[in-house]
């Protein structure tokens, strides 16, 4: 397999593995941001309380976009089969 298919290869993977984590690492950033003001302004440390909202806004996000991530998903794999012949070994 050429150098640049692979590369090619390298690079689409990583960018669709970006976009379908991107959303939901932002949401868990943002609650994760916002608990931690909500613990300084209480000065209340419970570390229950950092983790459990973190987790619903990240599943809440996942479930909400599953429509998204499944469609991305299946365009990536059949560009993936429809170029299978490219990344055949010459010989």
């Amino acid at each position: 397999m050429p150098q640049e298919t692979m590369l090619d290869l390298a690079k689409s993977t990583l960018m669709t593995a970006l976009m379908i984590c991107a959303p939901a690492l932002l949401v868990g950033m943002c609650v994760g941001l916002l608990v931690s003001f909500f613990q300084t302004v209480t000065s209340l440390q419970e570390q229950t309380l950092t983790i459990v909202p973190k987790m619903l806004a990240v599943l809440t996000t996942i479930v909400l976009l599953m429509p998204w991530i499944l469609g991305t998903l299946r365009e990536y794999t059949a560009a993936l089969f429809s170029n299978l012949a490219a990344f055949g070994l010459s010989g």
